[in-house]
C-alpha cells in the first residue's frame, strides 16, 4: 500500500518504503453490525432524552463513525451531539478471541472533553472505556437484531455508577 501525504490541499505519493505498510487492524463485527440509523429514548444523569444515531464506516473502511444527537424530553433546546470513532486494534484475532477496539470521543462540550478509548468485543457486543480525570466512562454496546442497548457507567476505584442508558431501534436513515 502506498502512503500519501496531504500538504496545503495537494496530494502526492510519499517516497517508496522498503516494504508495504501493514494492513490496518480489522473493525470487529460487533461494531460493524451497528451500521445504519437508530432512534430511541434514554436517561442521562436522571434526565429523560430522545436519541438518534447514524453509524457508518469511514476512511476507506478502516474506521467506524457513530454520530449521536440527543435532546432532553422536557426541553428540546437542551441538546447534545457526539462523534464516536472506532477502529480495530492489534493483529486480527483467532476465532475464539475478543478483538481489541480503539476509540475517540468528540462531543458538543468541546475540545476539553475529548477522550481516547480502549476496549474489546464481547460475545454480545462490545465495551469501550474513556478515561477522564474524575472517572473512566465505560460504554457497553449490546445490539440484538433490530434493537440496541447502550449503557454508560462512571467507574472509579471505589464504585461504578449509572451515567446514561439508551434503548434504540433500527430505523430508516434520513434521505441526503
Amino acid at each position: 500500500m502506498k502512503s500519501w501525504i496531504l500538504i496545503a490541499g495537494l496530494t502526492a505519493a510519499a517516497p517508496a518504503l522498503a516494504q508495504d505498510d501493514p494492513p490496518p487492524a480489522p473493525i470487529p463485527g460487533q461494531v460493524r453490525v451497528l451500521e445504519g440509523c437508530w432512534a430511541g429514548t434514554g436517561e442521562v444523569m436522571g434526565k429523560a432524552v430522545t436519541i438518534a444515531l447514524a453509524a457508518k464506516p469511514i476512511v476507506e473502511g478502516t474506521m467506524f463513525l457513530i454520530e449521536a444527537k440527543s435532546h432532553a424530553v422536557a426541553d428540546p433546546k437542551d441538546r447534545y451531539a457526539a462523534h464516536l470513532v472506532f477502529g480495530g486494534k492489534g493483529p486480527a484475532p483467532k476465532s475464539d478471541q475478543a478483538s481489541a477496539i480503539s476509540g475517540f470521543w468528540i462531543d458538543s462540550f468541546g475540545g476539553d472533553f475529548t477522550a481516547i478509548g480502549s476496549g474489546a468485543a464481547t460475545a454480545d457486543g462490545f465495551d469501550i472505556a474513556y478515561a477522564y480525570p474524575d472517572a473512566s466512562f465505560v460504554n457497553r454496546w449490546r445490539p440484538a437484531g433490530e434493537a440496541l442497548s447502550w449503557t454508560i457507567v462512571a467507574k472509579t476505584a471505589k464504585a461504578e455508577n449509572a451515567f446514561a442508558r439508551y434503548d434504540l431501534k433500527r430505523t430508516d436513515c434520513p434521505k441526503g
